[in-house]
């Protein structure tokens, strides 16, 4: 059977956003974790694989090798049709990287002039207009998003942003070709090609401007953009539109349960999530100190959750700040410092705590789930229900622990309570 989609993403919880839409929508889908070996076996009957990569905010270089690794692996191994970069919604990104950087090394790779950039996920709120990315109405400079700790995102024009850390220019495909069809966007392409165009940004307003889109770049060799992206091209693979197409898939049931909640998100959903959990649950927020200077604090917090009542709601450990706090915490420890600090000791709990028989993870935040995942030493992911647009959950076919990895800004106020009443449905 052929691979359809080979999909490279640039963080865990990324990946599992795209795996689930596409298996919403019809597909056939097995995430794996990391890079593959050459001898790492390839998934049968699938239609796509997704390869999660840690590689949004590392160094570029290591950034651009792992992809090409990746890359290298599902055309040779897996012998996919189609490439496609996948990123955040939000096009978290610095000046310098690692969007453009890895679009570059990919193009080359696979000996291609043009690729589209495409991050819309509208039925997230995420909108691409005239090029500028908005978040929920906003603009994404406007949203929040220019607070993130790592990737700070202070400019909403895609063009600007990807001409600032490639080597090529972008071009525009404007919401108004995109309302005209699937022809419109390809003969579009076409004239940015002709133009020298490298980087082909396409507006999309809802999540129907996505299928002609899909349509007009099937025979493209990559693809970069977010999940909704990847949901419309399952979607007109089967011929069937996505609301008479829902695969709610598997879940974890209520017996044998130890669920505890990790949130490392900052986010300003993250953080009404936090809000919102912390008056109908036990919840306990990470000493930034202590996370630096104390090597027994991942144990003192792993006896924390086990020695928390038993009750409906799991207890939540979190590094969530405002934006005013998570400022002063940047200023007095260093932002690179005390976010690695955080996700080691998250990534020491999970350990901790799957040794005392904890077997399912909520976990907020892309950089904190790619260290819990990498700390329980997971190879590959089955896609089961979703739990909110872009949040599957997900279980590990060794261990069998099940894990919902949350983007920062996805799910409503009550995503951790309504991730557990799951298991009562």
């Amino acid at each position: 059977m052929t691979v359809k989609l080979g999909v490279i993403a640039d963080d865990f919880t990324g990946a599992t956003d795209i795996a689930g839409f596409m298996v919403q929508n019809g597909w056939r889908v097995v995430q794996l974790l990391n890079e593959p070996e050459t001898d790492t076996v390839v998934p049968e009957h699938v239609d796509a694989i997704v390869i999660s990569l840690k590689s949004r905010s590392c160094p570029v270089d290591e950034a651009v090798q792992s992809s090409i690794t990746a890359c290298r692996w599902l055309i040779q191994h897996a012998q996919c049709e189609q490439i496609f970069f996948k990123y955040c919604s939000t096009f978290d990104s610095t000046e310098k990287g690692n969007i453009g950087p890895v679009t570059d090394a990919l193009m080359t790779q696979l000996d291609t002039d043009l690729a589209i950039v495409c991050p819309s996920l509208p039925v997230n709120g995420r909108t691409v207009v005239h090029g500028h990315l908005f978040v929920n109405g906003q603009l994404l400079n406007e949203s929040g998003m220019q607070h993130h700790p790592v990737t700070p995102m202070t400019d909403a024009n895609l063009l600007r942003v990807m001409e600032k850390q490639s080597q090529g220019k972008a071009g525009l495909v404007p919401l108004s070709v995109v309302q005209q069809g699937s022809n419109a966007i390809f003969n579009q392409l076409n004239q940015l090609l002709k133009q020298g165009i490298s980087y082909a940004v396409i507006d999309a307003l809802i999540m129907d401007d996505l299928l002609p889109i899909a349509t007009a770049v099937k025979g493209m060799p990559l693809l970069t953009g977010g999940s909704g992206l990847g949901a419309a091209l399952a979607c007109i693979n089967y011929q069937s539109h996505r609301k008479n197409d829902k695969r709610h898939g598997e879940k974890p049931h209520k017996e044998g349960r130890k669920t505890v909640i990790l949130s490392g998100s900052c986010s300003v959903m993250t953080n009404k999530q936090v809000e919102y959990y912390q008056k109908i649950a036990p919840t306990k927020c990470l000493d930034i100190s202590e996370c630096l200077h104390n090597p027994h604090y991942a144990q003192q917090l792993a006896q924390w959750v086990i020695d928390q009542p038993d009750t409906p709601l799991a207890p939540l450990l979190y590094a969530t700040q405002p934006p005013e706090l998570l400022k002063q915490t940047q200023q007095q420890y260093g932002a690179a410092q005390s976010s690695l600090a955080v996700e080691n000791v998250f990534g020491d709990v999970v350990k901790r705590l799957q040794m005392q028989g904890y077997n399912t993870f909520i976990v907020a935040g892309g950089e904190t789930s790619g260290k819990v995942v990498q700390s329980l030493m997971i190879k590959q992911l089955t896609i089961g229900a979703p739990i909110a647009p872009g949040v599957p959950w997900v279980q590990d076919l060794a261990s069998g622990n099940w894990l919902a990895l949350k983007s920062g800004n996805f799910g409503q106020e009550n995503f951790f309570q309504y991730a557990q009443e799951m298991f009562n449905e």
